[in-house]
């Protein structure tokens, strides 16, 4: 792989790499002793008696002790091989900020395999951004009404708020109109000596809070199984 690629190619990995991650974050791991996005939630919910605001917060301090830890990014870059050419270092960041995301997703009442759902994690991925970029496409999250237009969306919305997450994840063009994808990090988190930023990883956890909103019916246990989950009107 050359360093330099034309930003649209570069956008193209970005968004394939994320649609990547986010199958191994919601998913089990063995090699890494992974559990699944929602069985990480579950196991957060039942050492929280069942409150789920209290199980958010302990699932973000929790990750914002796990993202700290030295040498995790060298460690996952011998068990997980990319289907796209970006470094393992990003690749780790964005399987554990995903699992993150789409745990809080899971204990506010969402089914992560919803296609909505996982472009709000995605979304939750940029930050402070993620208002900006639903903006882009005419979407408030001032309100809770916000959340069942979003789970609204069509297919083909949903592609372009991808890829605009994805532009937003990657190093901004040069002068000479392309990005180096060797250099790039998500904008999210950067990597310290192999570990995340804590404070970052915490900012993240608090955006994905704002972005899901809370769904007041309590979900089935085998939500995630099904095709998807009726919301409640919120």
């Amino acid at each position: 792989m050359t360093d330099e690629v034309e930003p649209s190619k570069a956008i193209a990995i970005m968004t394939q790499a994320l649609e990547w991650a986010y199958e191994r974050a919601t998913t089990t791991i063995p090699e890494l002793g992974f559990d699944s996005a929602v069985d990480l939630a579950e196991s957060h919910l039942k050492s929280s008696n069942g409150d789920r605001d209290q199980a958010i917060d302990s699932l973000i301090i929790w990750y914002v002790a796990y993202a700290g830890a030295v040498g995790f990014a060298s460690n996952v870059g011998g068990v997980i091989t990319m289907p796209v050419a970006i470094p393992a270092n990003v690749a780790s960041v964005l399987i554990l900020q995903l699992r993150m995301v789409a745990a809080i997703a899971h204990l506010r009442g969402y089914s992560v395999r919803d296609e909505q759902v996982k472009t709000l994690a995605f979304i939750s991925l940029t930050g402070s951004g993620s208002a900006k970029i639903l903006q882009e496409f005419g979407i408030s999250l001032t309100t809770k009404l916000t959340t069942n237009l979003i789970m609204k969306i069509s297919g083909a919305t949903l592609k372009n708020i991808n890829q605009a997450v994805g532009f937003r994840l990657i190093t901004k063009a040069g002068t000479t109109g392309s990005i180096n994808l060797i250099k790039f990090v998500p904008v999210v988190g950067g990597l310290v000596g192999g570990a995340f930023d804590a404070t970052v990883t915490h900012g993240i956890g608090a955006v994905a809070k704002n972005v899901f909103k809370p769904i007041h019916d309590v979900p089935p246990t085998d939500a995630d199984t099904s095709e998807g989950m009726a919301l409640a009107v919120i």
